[in-house]
């Protein structure tokens, strides 16, 4: 399985948010922003953070996909 994060950047423009926004207000590093941009894992703790900033759940930020073989 593989991630997407395609929803998370629609709900941060729905929201009138950038990227350096979400990452400010999760107290993420730039390194975890970069893997959310690249469909890379991140640890529970920052997808919890950030349904929490934007008042959501994780379903309203990620998909999962079958990974291309």
């Amino acid at each position: 399985m593989a991630v997407s994060y395609n929803k998370l950047w629609k709900l941060l423009i729905d929201k009138g948010m950038t990227k350096t926004d979400l990452r400010l207000a999760t107290d993420m590093s730039t390194t975890t922003l970069a893997k959310l941009g690249k469909n890379e894992t991140v640890s529970m703790d920052i997808m919890l953070r950030i349904c929490n900033v934007l008042e959501c759940s994780f379903d309203d930020i990620m998909d999962l996909t079958q990974e291309d073989k």
